[in-house]
């Protein structure tokens, strides 16, 4: 059974003003950006109360995946550029609030890679800019087929720099470079052939598909779950050698675990597997 609560962002909030709700549906918590008439803006209030229920989410042992969705027709359109135009008049021209929300912002996007739990993005509407960057941060992504994605910066002379940073780490160099130069849209279908999303499905139906995504992921023994997804981002990073040898240490790591043992018994015994902290 869910159940909704607002992720506050100050004392008064209200969960009709507050920018992120959860739910709770078994052993997945569902976030759920809630500023719709902003276009679900990554403004300084989502930021800070999306990295608050990320740190939250992180302690909870209880929680084996991570659904992100939307409120109304648009995931996100990214940075608000009302709230960072709004310091233009400041002594430095805004720049030190510009550079303060860049680094929250890049904060929250690497709280979502370092996640113990695999955080999937439900996608119904369109992503740009940081919304863009916010889906390909994700471990994984759903997607509706009338969804669609771009890095439009370009367009207002604001090449997407810290957008490029998750979408070259996750499509082609050649899909990115276009995507980014020349800030046009593409489908939903083309965002699963360059490899930026998993899945696409029918509209009304991406958080459902998430959900379920996500189920079969916690059928999973957790501490193999979190030790693969931080083994996955470091690897990544480092030559082919370095990659191998690192990985190597994992495997046996992971081999003299209690799951490990478990599930290679159960195999063998042609049984169900019994996980430790299920």
């Amino acid at each position: 059974m869910s159940s909704a609560s607002p992720v506050l962002t100050a004392p008064d909030a209200t969960v009709v003003g507050s920018p992120v709700l959860r739910e709770n549906s078994g052993d997945i918590a569902v976030l759920i950006l809630n500023r719709p008439r902003a276009r679900n803006t990554l403004a300084e209030a989502t930021l800070q109360a999306l990295q608050r229920a990320l740190a939250d989410i992180a302690e909870e042992k209880a929680v084996r995946a991570v659904v992100l969705a939307a409120r109304g027709p648009v995931f996100s359109a990214g940075h608000d550029l009302k709230e960072l135009t709004a310091h233009r008049s400041e002594a430095d021209g805004g720049r030190g609030y510009t550079q303060h929300i860049m680094q929250i912002c890049s904060a929250m996007m690497l709280s979502i890679l370092r996640l113990p739990q695999p955080v999937i993005a439900a996608v119904e509407g369109t992503a740009t800019a940081a919304g863009c960057q916010l889906v390909a941060t994700c471990d994984l992504a759903v997607t509706s087929s009338a969804a669609k994605f771009s890095t439009p910066g370009v367009h207002i002379g604001l090449f997407c720099s810290t957008p490029m940073v998750a979408l070259s780490r996750n499509v082609g160099r050649k899909h990115a470079m276009e995507m980014l130069i020349t800030g046009d849209t593409i489908s939903a279908d083309d965002a699963y052939r360059i490899g930026l999303v998993n899945r696409v499905v029918e509209p009304g139906m991406a958080r459902q598909h998430a959900l379920r995504l996500a189920q079969k992921i916690s059928a999973k023994p957790p501490a193999v779950i979190k030790l693969g997804k931080e083994a996955f981002y470091r690897q990544i990073e480092m030559g082919i050698a370095d990659a191998y040898a690192y990985a190597s240490e994992v495997m046996v790591q992971n081999m003299m675990a209690r799951d490990a043992a478990e599930g290679i018994s159960a195999f063998l015994e042609k049984r169900p597997p019994n996980w430790h902290n299920r």
